[in-house]
């Protein structure tokens, strides 16, 4: 069994309305050091394979095809063994 693990992030070159009113949120509270906040979505998907090569395949082929919009958003992938 292994976790894989999508995480989704909005281009750098589209807004993030929702990362905007973090950050003005989070420096209303007087962290004036933050420079920018960027939201994203993280997706664990537990899979059965025979080796993480595969499951990264698998999840690389759900990314492309299901969970990230390519035109506004990257993506990485990170697959690790489930004990």
């Amino acid at each position: 069994m292994f976790k894989a693990t999508v995480e989704v992030m909005l281009k750098k070159s589209v807004l993030d309305p929702q990362g905007a009113a973090v950050e003005r949120a989070l420096k209303s509270y007087g962290n004036n050091d933050i420079q920018s906040v960027r939201i994203g979505k993280m997706i664990e998907i537990m899979v059965d394979g025979k080796d993480e090569a595969e499951v990264r395949a698998k999840a690389k082929d759900w990314a492309d095809k299901l969970l990230v919009n390519p035109i506004m958003e990257t993506f990485t992938i990170n697959v690790e063994p489930v004990k």
